[in-house]
């Protein structure tokens, strides 16, 4: 059981008047968390992956919530993406019936965020749970059991399934990818060829590190640009890919437009290209790293609440800046090595245009750059 940042940010928010409402990829642990959030509570649960609950709260009226809801001060609807119109159901609780809070899990980014930011405005927090970051992690397992394991999660990521089944984590990620990953994308989306998605994917895959066109992914694929666009927009929103965009400001002579793509678990990505090779023995190192320590800087930023914009640079003449984050103005640029040698300096050109500190990170020093310190202490 690992004990996740969010359970006491969402604690001190608990409020009648607003839902507490969790969402991220299936398997992350948002069930997990809601249920000890609720463990000493005598509360009501809903699953929206019950056909009969489905019914239940199809459109139902208020009088016929405030029976479903009885004496209940506390509700839980799991899988609410799997129910019509729930962001109506929920804000009839909070408007009508006093003193009851809502919980509410959905997997689905997509499908929820459209269906429930309108109807709900003012009415919920909203949080994104991702797998168990570093910090996490550390925290069970203390600095020194963490750092032997560094290899292990590189390759194997941080979903809990994961973590819990030492021995079996290939097999669970292959059935985590294969049957549940896809799942609310396939269902909700509009996305009607699995095979293409999964195509996509791989192609990805494969490009983390380096700056990914659209044209060269159509061509792999073999689906239009228009597609593209689309299909890796609704990745990014069930939180199975982001995107790292290009930084320009001032030189003429900056990247603008491109973008880089990255895995949120690095298990996930080496599951899709099926390639759980040792480090010491692949080719890809350096940017599986890079992937590894993006994905978890990011999962600290949106946790704590940093307001920290991320970018890379890269000029025309190939000057480039892995990390580029931007912060209540100040810039700072992150260079990215396994193994960096002492005299490493990211490019003069982009320290000077933007007055920007430079940090190098490697896998001696990399613990500060994935555990950051919440501005709001």
């Amino acid at each position: 059981m690992y004990k996740r940042y969010l359970q006491n940010k969402i604690l001190k928010r608990t409020n009648p008047k607003k839902a507490i409402i969790v969402i991220g990829a299936r398997q992350v642990g948002k069930t997990t968390l809601i249920k000890t959030l609720l463990k000493d509570k005598n509360y009501l649960f809903l699953d929206g992956d019950n056909p009969s609950i489905r019914e239940l709260l199809n459109n139902p009226n208020t009088e016929e919530i405030k029976t479903i809801i009885a004496n209940h001060k506390t509700l839980f609807i799991d899988e609410a993406q799997r129910i019509n119109n729930i962001g109506i159901t929920i804000k009839i609780i909070i408007d009508q019936i006093k003193d009851v809070q809502v919980f509410v899990s959905g997997s689905s980014a997509f499908y929820l965020q459209n269906s429930l930011n309108e109807t709900l405005t003012g009415r919920k927090w909203e949080y994104t749970l991702f797998p168990i970051t570093w910090e996490e992690y550390q925290n069970k397992h203390s600095y020194l059991e963490s750092i032997q394991q560094l290899e292990n999660r590189i390759l194997y990521g941080f979903y809990p399934e994961v973590l819990n089944n030492n021995g079996d984590e290939k097999a669970i990620l292959k059935q985590l990818v294969n049957s549940y990953l896809y799942k609310d994308i396939l269902i909700f989306s509009g996305i009607r060829k699995p095979d293409v998605l999964e195509k996509l994917l791989k192609a990805l895959a494969f490009q983390i590190g380096n700056e990914v066109s659209y044209n060269e992914l159509s061509q792999i694929v073999g689906i239009d640009k228009t597609t593209i666009s689309k299909y890796i927009q609704i990745l990014e929103q069930n939180h199975i890919i982001f995107r790292l965009p290009a930084y320009s400001k001032n030189l003429r002579n900056e990247i603008k437009r491109n973008q880089k793509i990255y895995f949120y678990d690095t298990g996930v990505r080496n599951t899709i290209i099926n390639n759980f090779t040792p480090l010491s023995m692949r080719t890809d190192k350096g940017a599986l790293w890079e992937n590894f320590l993006l994905a978890e800087r990011l999962k600290q930023n949106i946790y704590k609440e940093t307001y920290t914009d991320m970018h890379f640079w890269r000029t025309k003449q190939q000057q480039e800046v892995d990390l580029v984050e931007i912060n209540n103005g100040k810039i700072t640029g992150f260079e990215i090595k396994w193994e960096a040698k002492k005299q490493i300096k990211l490019p003069l050109t982009f320290t000077k245009t933007y007055n920007a500190k430079s940090k190098i990170i490697d896998k001696n020093n990399f613990i500060d750059f994935v555990i950051i310190e919440s501005p709001l202490k």
